[in-house]
């Protein structure tokens, strides 16, 4: 085997850096929203996702996809939030071996809820700490970083032109 190409001095800082943002990051999401609207931040994602959704439904192996969950995870997810009355889960019309997830009015409400503190708090931890040049670059770095990460697109992100259908944000 090879020498590895260790990281130099400047990417070693940054590997540091980015790790340390990716382990205390969620945790801070989560606390916030667990706080103040008794979601994960894991849950909130997956009810966006489905209120970015055509009529809030998608196949549950889509869903899985777009936020990066096993079926097994995501499973467990949505029996919770079924329970909780944000979400319903039916056979496909057009694939009865598939089901569907569809957010409900109540899950709507949560997200619709949760959103504004939730965008706050990513503001603050985030975007508040950067200039307008750092945001640029930050999209830039994420893009390239799902390149390699992401290559069919299947995380649920906005293209750095678009900000979504708009209806909620974040």
């Amino acid at each position: 085997m090879a020498d590895p190409r260790w990281l130099t001095d400047d990417e070693r800082s940054a590997w540091l850096n980015l790790a340390s943002v990716l382990e205390l990051l969620p945790g801070a999401l989560d606390a916030q929203l667990l706080r103040d609207d008794d979601l994960t931040h894991f849950e909130y994602f997956t009810l966006a996702s489905l209120s970015e959704a055509p009529e809030r439904t998608l196949r549950i192996k889509a869903l899985a996809d777009m936020t990066n969950a096993t079926l097994p995870r995501i499973s467990r997810v949505l029996t919770g939030l079924e329970k909780a009355g944000l979400i319903t889960r039916s056979l496909c019309d057009n694939d009865r071996r598939a089901r569907n997830v569809t957010l409900t009015e109540k899950g709507w409400s949560a997200v619709v809820q949760a959103a504004p503190r939730h965008v706050e708090n990513v503001r603050r931890l985030v975007f508040d700490r950067l200039t307008p040049e750092q945001t640029a670059q930050l999209s830039s770095i994420a893009e390239s970083l799902l390149g390699e990460l992401d290559p069919e697109g299947r995380m649920f992100t906005v293209p750095a032109s678009g900000s979504g259908s708009g209806d909620v944000p974040g």
